[in-house]
């Protein structure tokens, strides 16, 4: 990108830092791309050897979760399983 000579400095020098913000934007979607692929292929590992990925994938979800949140969760589930004559 050429910047012309007769734009003030302090502008030309917010142009760049722009462009520097989206080029480092840029570089972090493509290591989230690169990220999202490497989890792919790892649930596409464990599927092979007869894992069931649907279940791995809420395991996670539940292991990120605060115990407090995780207990409230357990309990409004079973609540509602009870409520509904699953259990």
């Amino acid at each position: 990108m050429t910047i012309p000579v007769d734009l003030p400095k302090e502008n030309r020098a917010a142009d760049d830092r722009l462009r520097l913000l989206i080029e480092r934007v840029e570089r972090l979607e493509e290591e989230k791309k690169g990220l999202s692929d490497d989890i792919r292929d790892v649930y596409n590992e464990a599927k092979a050897v007869g894992y069931d990925v649907k279940i791995m994938r809420q395991i996670v979800r539940i292991r990120k979760m605060k115990p407090d949140d995780r207990r409230e969760m357990d309990m409004l589930l079973d609540t509602y399983k009870c409520s509904l004559g699953i259990d």
